[in-house]
């Protein structure tokens, strides 16, 4: 336990890291898609290298142009977003994004959509084929979509019903060696047994939750903000229902669990690893603070001190 020196040199003997299938995290604090793009546009606010990881704007094998009309809505501790996975396509990716990718030193993770099940397979195939052939290490675990709110075809359809989900993970499991997470939907019938089948799959981690279907209604206008009806309410709004979550994922499964929903301060994070989460994303925080990234891990530094916290593994999983 550290209790004395100054606080520089007690900042370097702090343990924030954690593994994932091989995959060593600095810290626990990964972007999450959609909030971050590829992690270019943030690099001009501040070093991105000091994450623990980013997960990249979400790819679906062909480019996607997203959904017309309105595709983001303030709400009260939130927002609601109908975005509809606008992307450039995994094949642009790998030829436009990776070489940013390289060059970067934090965990790379490919967030995967798919309108089919077909469409999954190959953007997996393709993805490992281009690791294969160009021996390049720009992509170092996939995360796997099946719980978009957004989209008409795919996404979320896949990501209700345990038995539905399974012969998805099982196949893209098969298509990639890379470490593999599945994203799940707050929204699945039992979210707990979805997770505990992903993991007789093969899956190395879970990620949970993603938005939660919402909606809102223009009266003036007698019709939905959004074309699609629905949107994915994301924010602090969701905090506590992602914490109860994660909470009773990581008490079914050993695979580690990546924890999400309303992160936006130290203590939330805090929360989420005390509730057994090996590494967290933070998504709608990033629209709120550009620097949400930088400010989070100064902040979860600070309290770690105050707290005579020297590594998160005592924390972790105490509730």
């Amino acid at each position: 336990m550290i209790k004395t020196g100054d606080s520089s040199s007690r900042n370097t003997e702090l343990d924030l890291s954690a593994r994932i299938a091989g995959v060593t995290f600095k810290n626990p604090i990964v972007m999450a898609s959609g909030t971050f793009g590829f992690g270019k546009e943030y690099a001009k606010f501040y070093d991105v290298n000091e994450l623990g990881g980013i997960s990249g704007k979400g790819l679906t094998l062909q480019p996607k142009a997203g959904n017309q009309g309105t595709r983001v809505y303030e709400t009260a501790s939130g927002m609601l977003n109908s975005v509809g996975l606008e992307n450039p396509g995994v094949a642009a990716f790998l030829d436009k994004e990776c070489a940013y990718w390289e060059t970067l030193d934090t965990v790379r993770i490919v967030n995967l959509g798919g309108n089919t099940f077909e469409d999954y397979v190959a953007g997996a195939e393709l993805i490992q084929k281009d690791a294969d052939t160009r021996g390049r290490k720009a992509v170092d675990m996939i995360e796997l979509n099946i719980s978009c709110p957004n989209v008409k075809e795919g996404g979320i359809a896949f990501g209700i019903r345990t038995c539905d989900a399974r012969e998805l993970v099982r196949a893209v499991r098969q298509a990639t060696s890379l470490p593999l997470s599945v994203k799940l939907s707050p929204n699945a019938e039992d979210i707990a047994d979805m997770a505990l089948m992903c993991q007789e799959e093969g899956a190395d981690a879970v990620s949970l939750i993603n938005t939660i279907s919402g909606m809102k209604i223009d009266v003036r206008r007698r019709r939905s903000v959004f074309n699609n009806l629905y949107a994915g309410l994301s924010g602090p709004a969701i905090k506590p229902i992602a914490l109860r979550m994660v909470h009773q994922v990581a008490q079914r499964v050993e695979i580690p669990v990546i924890g999400m929903g309303g992160i936006s301060s130290a203590t939330d994070i805090i929360e989420f690893i005390m509730a057994g989460a090996a590494v967290i994303q933070v998504g709608t925080y990033n629209f709120m603070n550009m620097r949400a990234g930088q400010d989070l891990l100064r902040d979860l530094r600070q309290f770690m001190l105050e707290e005579n916290i020297a590594s998160l593994d005592e924390i972790r999983g105490i509730i």
